[in-house]
């Protein structure tokens, strides 16, 4: 759970500000969604070399 103690004399638009910065942060919707199915680990070990592969891909291309 956040927590955000609003200061003495601090406006409600800075500490809203402040609490958006520590939600995004906390990466609390990334999480919710990886929770909400189970994904086999090798499932997921394919998708990462998948992804790998991509990024190697895309990077030969660039540089020529």
């Amino acid at each position: 759970m956040l927590i955000i103690e609003v200061k003495d004399n601090e406006s409600i638009d800075r500490a809203l500000k402040r609490y958006k910065r520590k939600y995004r942060d906390a990466q609390v919707m990334k999480e919710l969604r990886k929770r909400q199915e189970f994904v086999k680990p090798s499932v997921r070990r394919r998708a990462e070399v998948l992804k790998a592969v991509y990024r190697v891909e895309k990077l030969r291309d660039i540089s020529e």
